[in-house]
This record gives C-alpha cells, sequence and structure tokens, in this order.
C-alpha cells in the first residue's frame, strides 16, 4: 500500500497521467459546490416554511386558507393533528433533492429545447432529437408502453 501512495504523489509532482484525473476531481468538486452555494438559499427558505407549518396553529390557518371559507353542511370540521410532522429528515431529503433536479435541468420554458445526442432504431447510428423535427410539425416523444 505504501508503494503505491509513493507512486500516486510521484506522479502527482513529475506531472504523469494522475493529474488530469485531479483537475477532473477538482472541476467536478467545483461544480458540487457551487451547486450547493446556490442551492443553500432555496433549501433553508422551505425548511423554514415546512418549520412554521409544524406548529399546529399556523398548519391550521393554512390549510382553512387552501380550503376556502365556503365550507358546505356536508363537509367535517377541520382537525389538526401534532402527530404528522412535516419538518422531518425525509421531507428536507426530498425538498434537497427537488431543488437540485431544478437546478440541473436542461430544459426551460420559453428557451430552446435541449439537442441531445440519441441513437437511431437501427442501434449503429447516432444522430441528434432535433434533426428529425420539421417546421410547422409539432416533434412528439413517447415514452411509454402501448400495451
Amino acid at each position: 500500500k505504501w508503494g503505491q501512495e509513493k507512486r500516486r504523489v510521484r506522479a502527482i509532482r513529475g506531472g504523469g497521467a494522475m493529474q488530469p484525473v485531479l483537475a477532473d476531481h477538482a472541476l467536478k468538486l467545483a461544480k458540487q459546490v457551487s451547486a450547493a452555494c446556490l442551492l443553500l438559499p432555496r433549501f433553508l427558505l422551505s425548511a423554514l416554511l415546512l418549520w412554521l407549518l409544524d406548529f399546529p396553529c399556523v398548519r391550521e390557518k393554512a390549510l382553512l386558507a387552501l380550503r376556502g371559507q365556503d365550507e358546505g353542511p356536508d363537509d367535517p370540521p377541520l382537525r389538526v393533528s401534532d402527530s404528522n410532522r412535516m419538518f422531518t429528515r425525509e421531507s428536507l431529503k426530498a425538498v434537497w433533492r427537488g431543488h437540485k433536479l431544478d437546478l440541473l435541468k436542461s430544459a426551460y420554458v420559453g428557451f430552446p429545447a435541449p439537442n441531445p445526442e440519441v441513437v437511431r432504431l437501427d442501434g449503429l447510428r447516432k444522430c441528434r432529437l432535433l434533426d428529425h423535427a420539421s417546421p410547422g410539425r409539432p416533434l412528439v416523444l413517447n415514452f411509454g408502453s402501448s400495451t
């Protein structure tokens, strides 16, 4: 193990094959840190809102506002339980993943569509997705099953 470590250090210092690998890792780390810095304010605001919704009085007012004041005689009275917490580790993980996916998406409303490389049906050739688009005709992608 010590010999492997010395070779790796020597490759880094000597400009061997390890230098591009370290540059790739540094670039990935920089991207992850910048994404985390962009996501952190949105995440903290969402976490604060979840924490506030854990208070029964705030939750009751929010639910009444969403439900509307036009309750009929058949509607049961609104009951707010303290056993259903919203500020949990699972909900915070879901919020973080949702914000991360939203940040990393490549398609936005009002912007040009992404043009990824796709494999043709014969499986031998590759082309761009928008190569199949025609002016005046919508391009429909069906990712479902028809059975």
